[in-house]
């Protein structure tokens, strides 16, 4: 690790070797510097800005070259699109000499989490949508939660993204992060929105949240994302969707102001006729 605010990435088989900052606390965003050659791929939208000498490439897939041929890039852009994100990623590159930078911002205030995959096994599942950046040669392929209930309930968690290699990835997570490392057998409940990250050790499946009366008025659904151990997790405060729908229950009140904790919000809804 260099000296400073900076982080290299050393990888010896497959990911190239680049440096990085995350700059900024609520509204976060990464800046990648580069040496000669040497590329990153990123979500396609994500660039803030760039130095002149890095060229951008818009590819199939997860740009990893030629690998697969074709219809591995054609495979690689359907799973991401499976995953909602763009068929397309875009490589950048830096063509010239020194040092250049390049920087990706988050669409959501929250964090970016750098992981070094190596260090996690080599296997990272996420949220379907919170890939933002990886050193070139990370693998970004799709998880499906493979027990029935899962499947049907599951909601967000049903479909994951999955990043494989040894190199370092970007993820983007809602509100503030929380790192939870369980141990064999552990137990952890959390509402399936809030699984931004778990290790592939770790065994994802759903519980009942409770009985009727719980699930009905409780506000918090009918399952938890129950993840045992042994592995990390990292769980996020605000996803996004929760967000989303909190502004447009807001803005669909009508200029009444029911307050946001009201136990009548729903119920004056349907009397309003919403």
């Amino acid at each position: 690790m260099t000296d400073g605010p900076w982080s290299h990435m050393r990888n010896a088989s497959v990911a190239d070797d680049i440096e990085f900052e995350i700059k900024g606390q609520e509204l976060q965003f990464l800046e990648i510097e580069l040496d000669p050659g040497e590329s990153a791929v990123a979500e396609a939208g994500a660039m803030v800005w760039k130095d002149a000498s890095v060229g951008m490439t818009t590819v199939f897939g997860d740009g990893r070259g030629a690998e697969g041929g074709f219809m591995g890039k054609l495979l690689g852009a359907g799973k991401r699109l499976i995953t909602g994100e763009s068929l397309f990623t875009t490589v950048f590159t830096h063509n010239g000499t020194g040092k250049a930078r390049v920087a990706f911002s988050a669409p959501v205030p929250g964090a970016i989490l750098p992981l070094k995959l190596d260090a996690h096994g080599g296997t990272l599942i996420c949220q379907k949508d919170s890939f933002l950046a990886a050193a070139r040669g990370v693998s970004i392929g799709v998880h499906f939660q493979r027990r029935m209930m899962t499947g049907l309930f599951g909601g967000e968690g049903f479909i994951m993204q999955k990043l494989e290699g040894d190199g370092w990835v970007f993820v983007q997570m809602g509100g503030t992060l929380v790192e939870r490392t369980l141990g064999a057998g552990e137990e952890l409940h959390i509402d399936t929105g809030c699984v931004a990250a778990y290790t592939a050790g770790v065994d994802f499946d759903l519980i009942s949240a409770g009985g009727v009366r719980s699930s009905l008025f409780g506000g918090e659904g009918l399952f938890f994302a129950r993840l045992r151990g042994p592995g990390v997790v990292w769980i996020q405060s605000l996803p996004f969707a929760r967000l989303a729908a909190r502004m447009v229950a807001a803005s669909g009140t009508g200029g009444q102001n029911r307050g946001e904790g009201s136990v009548l919000g729903q119920l004056g809804n349907l009397i309003d006729g919403d």
